[in-house]
């Protein structure tokens, strides 16, 4: 089992982070969109947004992890036929779908500390409020957050389309190392 990542593929650890917070921001964003439909008097209506905030956070912890991991286990190399507007675009967005996640979920804290109150996280222990009565708080960041939400996931689509087109149209390994496999060797 390849753990760390190498120069020509990715390591299992790297793998397993990638899709595991694409997993999670995909629940996460249908868990938030369902939430904000429901009424007062629903059973959901208080446990929803407990359960999106605590998975949030772990979230949060799994993204410091990862970045931690690319100092510890650099990505592999670009693919050599890979265009020089390829191996921009494929950083700039990288780029961004790290921003707009740390963006939500910094957002997603100011929304829920806004009144001063403190997160639980599946009531094993409770993040602190900071920053508190800012006056529109809530409101700006809730902004924030619903905008890089959506951000994030059209461009994490882009993401998984340009995979399927490295991979149906270019015939080239891009997808199946996103899976950890090795490389072709053409």
């Amino acid at each position: 089992m390849l753990l760390q990542n190498t120069s020509k593929q990715f390591g299992h650890v790297s793998v397993l982070i990638h899709w595991l917070i694409a997993l999670a921001v995909y629940g996460m964003f249908i868990l938030g969109l369902w939430m904000v439909t429901l009424s007062y008097y629903d059973s959901w209506y208080h446990r929803a947004p407990e359960l999106h905030k605590s998975i949030g956070f772990l979230i949060f912890i799994v993204m410091i992890i990862r970045v931690i991991w690319r100092f510890i286990s650099p990505p592999p190399k670009p693919l050599s036929s890979y265009s020089q507007l390829t191996r921009i675009s494929a950083k700039l967005a990288h780029f961004t779908l790290f921003i707009a996640l740390f963006g939500i979920l910094f957002s997603g804290y100011f929304i829920s500390t806004a009144d001063g109150q403190s997160i639980s996280v599946f009531g094993w222990f409770e993040i602190p409020a900071t920053l508190v009565k800012q006056g529109v708080q809530a409101d700006t960041a809730g902004i924030i957050h619903l905008y890089l939400a959506w951000l994030l996931v059209i461009l994490s689509l882009l993401h998984g389309l340009a995979a399927l087109k490295h991979h149906f149209i270019d015939r080239d390994s891009t997808l199946k190392r996103m899976f950890g496999f090795p490389p072709d060797t053409k």
